[in-house]
């Protein structure tokens, strides 16, 4: 789905109403195209914007409230990744870094020789 931004920003001034109805629709659209183990999550976001939309008073001060549930979301999910990373530091760094490369070629040989023999 291409956005054409200058067309939405006409609609948006000249038909408020119809602009409002192809959001709805292209929201709905967009979590409808996703897989089903994501919808009830991103109704879910869908929902919490939509709260804050109508909180709000003004658009940007819609803007600003999505902006904060963004920020935070963030920050959640750097705390995760950060808690996650610090438990990698555990292990020992030969335990993260060493693995038994083997050449493709000398796999793809071994398993020619196998079954010509076999």
């Amino acid at each position: 789905m291409e956005f054409d931004f200058d067309a939405w920003t006409r609609l948006a001034k000249d038909d408020p109403q119809a602009f409002e109805y192809r959001r709805q629709d292209a929201i709905r659209s967009t979590i409808d195209s996703a897989s089903v183990e994501h919808r009830r999550r991103l109704e879910g976001i869908q929902f919490q914007l939509d709260l804050e939309r109508e909180r709000s008073s003004t658009p940007l001060g819609a803007c600003v409230r999505m902006n904060t549930l963004m920020w935070s979301g963030f920050h959640r999910l750097r705390k995760e990744l950060n808690r996650v990373s610090s438990s990698r530091d555990d292990v020992s760094p030969q335990a993260r870094t060493s693995a038994n490369v083997i050449s493709i070629q000398d796999y793809r040989e071994r398993h020619r020789s196998d079954r010509a023999s076999g």
